[in-house]
């Protein structure tokens, strides 16, 4: 297949290369005295010969390389060509690159994982099936544009959103910052969505192909095979819900968040922890958090669902939490039999690691680098409060395997990431899950679920 395609495309840039020579490049010549106009040849200058045929010669030692190796050296390639693309979204405004990034990933213009994962990072979680536990937060794709392309990239799930009721603008911007330095992006964004109602129509289009796609391919399929994935595709879809800015009754928000998307997501977060929404973290107290979560349960609950049952419910934590507010959150968790949190949002805080840098005067929650033993300390805490009973899913300042591999150890069922992912690119993925297998082997872990919290039992 391989090797069709690479001479279909040679044979195309030929066809391109002739087909596209310039008038002004063609020369006349006479073989006689006569006046008369000669035959037309093609003449280029030592240069133009020069560079004319070291692109052919670039174009056909490329499609020799893609007919003669197998399809997973080919696949590595290209994810480790993704780096040459790095510095280009370096040059651009941070918010424009972002766009950039989930527009590519919208339209397929990213490498697609064929090869399999490392066997040691399967787990099985809420009943559900993930290749690895590596996934991509929310934040990135906020209306569910790419989740296609984002799956395919090789996450284990990826979370969108956060998505608000009603479409809203967010803050003024300039609104998001990189610390580059530092590893670290700040940002304001505040809930900027397109709403409900545009991203259920996405997921719902998502889903009724992933329903075609599965009914076509179930006579291909043993009963026996196991199947990774979930309602959209190859991975696990999350849907993460927030609150419009202006609104008066936060449950409200969230549980139309549950009527309208619930029935397309794997699993549902409700995000109380960002810090660029009015008065939305003071919802994470005991007595607010309990009310919350009883009035979302219950709105799912009343829903109609198949043998599956209804998504998970997680809820989404600040990492800028006293020890006695992490007790609350804890206490609410177990009492209400709450599926899973997530640990952590971005912090209000400044690490000394960055107050050295100007913008860290910018207002907004800092993720990256500097949030990784914050966040991961957070986890730690609760997950001994939790006493490992809840599932908890680890974010903040993941940029390695080894990072991933302290939150497992910490506690973490599941990993997150995004501004490793914002700076690394594509090739960090591959690169996460490699390193996070060695560590699990290294220290003689037969499955990823092995070593989740082995720092406390």
């Amino acid at each position: 297949m391989a090797s069709r395609a690479s001479r279909r495309l040679l044979k195309d840039f030929l066809l391109k290369r002739v087909t596209s020579t310039p008038v002004s490049s063609v020369r006349h010549f006479s073989s006689s005295s006569s006046s008369e106009t000669a035959p037309k040849i093609p003449h280029f200058s030592k240069k133009g010969r020069l560079l004319t045929g070291a692109t052919i010669g670039l174009v056909i030692a490329g499609g020799a390389y893609v007919s003669t190796v197998d399809e997973a050296t080919f696949c590595g390639w290209l994810f480790n060509a993704t780096k040459l693309v790095n510095p280009f979204f370096a040059l651009l405004d941070a918010e424009f690159a972002h766009k950039l990034a989930v527009s590519a990933a919208a339209r397929g213009w990213v490498p697609r994982e064929k090869r399999p994962d490392p066997s040691v990072l399967g787990l099985e979680v809420w009943g559900r099936k993930f290749s690895n536990p590596i996934g991509l937060a929310a934040g990135f794709d906020k209306n569910a544009e790419a989740i296609d392309g984002l799956l395919g990239l090789g996450f284990g799930f990826v979370e969108v959103g956060s998505v608000t009721p009603v479409p809203q603008e967010g803050n003024p911007k300039p609104r998001i910052f990189r610390l580059r330095q530092e590893g670290a992006i700040i940002n304001r964004c505040g809930f900027n969505s397109e709403g409900i109602v545009a991203v259920a129509k996405r997921l719902g289009a998502q889903h009724g192909k992933r329903k075609l796609d599965e009914t076509s391919s179930a006579s291909s399929t043993s009963n026996n095979d196991v199947k990774h994935g979930g309602k959209a595709g190859p991975g696990i879809l999350g849907v993460n819900l927030g609150k419009n800015k202006t609104s008066e009754d936060a449950a409200a928000d969230y549980v139309q968040g549950v009527h309208s998307l619930s029935q397309y997501s794997d699993y549902l977060v409700i995000n109380v922890s960002s810090p660029n929404t009015p008065g939305l973290r003071m919802l994470q107290g005991r007595k607010q958090l309990k009310d919350l979560v009883k009035k979302v349960q219950a709105a799912r609950d009343e829903m109609q669902w198949g043998e599956e049952g209804p998504p998970p419910l997680l809820v989404k934590i600040a990492p800028d939490l006293s020890k006695e507010d992490l007790e609350d959150i804890a206490a609410v968790a177990l009492a209400l039999r709450l599926d899973g949190l997530i640990i952590s949002n971005t912090t209000i805080s400044r690490p000394d690691s960055v107050n050295k840098s100007p913008v860290a005067e910018e207002t907004g929650g800092l993720s990256g680098k500097p949030l990784l033993n914050l966040s991961t300390n957070i986890l730690k805490e609760m997950f001994i409060l939790t006493r490992g009973k809840i599932p908890l899913i680890g974010c903040g300042g993941v940029f390695s395997g080894e990072d991933a591999y302290k939150k497992v150890r910490a506690g973490a069922t599941l990993v997150q990431l995004y501004t490793g992912f914002a700076y690394g690119g594509p090739a960090l993925i591959p690169r996460i899950k490699a390193e996070l297998a060695e560590c699990l082997e290294r220290d003689g872990f037969k499955s990823i679920s092995e070593a989740v919290g082995a720092d406390y039992r």
